[in-house]
């Protein structure tokens, strides 16, 4: 029987990289920049034994801003950044469409974890799900995931219902390295004593 694993599933845009501005998207590597401290925190994941998914709607493809193929050269070069600081992403998963398209995948619905737990046989109620919006909480919610909302200064949250609380993740970070911190305290993990600050 294969091992249950458990999981940090992560957005992209606004939690690994910096957002493009209201109403655009990364449609090449050049307009990808990683935020601070990216590298490291998914390389302390590594090594903590989360697996690491990317979990991303990335409708700029329905709307004809990009390609399948660009979005696929992003993602490539992001792997190989990661890598040359020792971090990996086990997996990414995408959904290419448009909301009017309704499909299963794209968040807040929850196709794509449902995949992600089938390819790598995940303890949903061991892992977490971080994300900037309230189609991430929403679906990591529906998954029987742990939740944690990032608002940064990087990317303002918009989602009144989360301010208002109608909706409540977890808990509330600021950033990637704060929202892994306290995945780690909440699961007793000593690694960041064990292995230095990030």
């Amino acid at each position: 029987m294969k091992k249950k694993c458990k999981c940090v599933f992560l957005d992209r845009d606004g939690v690994i990289n910096k957002k493009a501005p209201e109403g655009d998207y990364i449609k090449n590597w050049r307009e990808f920049k990683f935020l601070p401290n990216v590298k490291v925190t998914i390389k302390r994941l590594n090594e903590a034994g989360f697996l690491v998914i990317i979990i991303t709607n990335q409708q700029g493809i329905a709307k004809g801003l990009m390609t399948e193929q660009d979005l696929k050269d992003i993602h490539t070069k992001m792997i190989e950044e990661l890598k040359k600081s020792g971090a990996k992403i086990d997996g990414i998963y995408y959904c290419p469409h448009d909301e009017k398209d309704n499909c299963n995948c794209r968040k807040p619905k929850i196709g794509m974890f449902l995949k992600a737990k089938k390819d790598f046989s995940i303890e949903m109620n061991k892992s977490w799900l971080i994300g900037d919006s309230k189609a991430d909480i929403l679906a990591g919610q529906k998954t029987g995931c742990n939740t944690i909302l990032i608002e940064s200064k990087f990317n303002k949250n918009k989602d009144i219902l989360i301010k208002n609380k109608e909706i409540e993740a977890d808990f509330i970070s600021f950033s990637l390295r704060q929202a892994v911190i306290k995945i780690f305290q909440n699961n007793r993990n000593s690694i960041f004593k064990n292995r230095g600050e990030l």
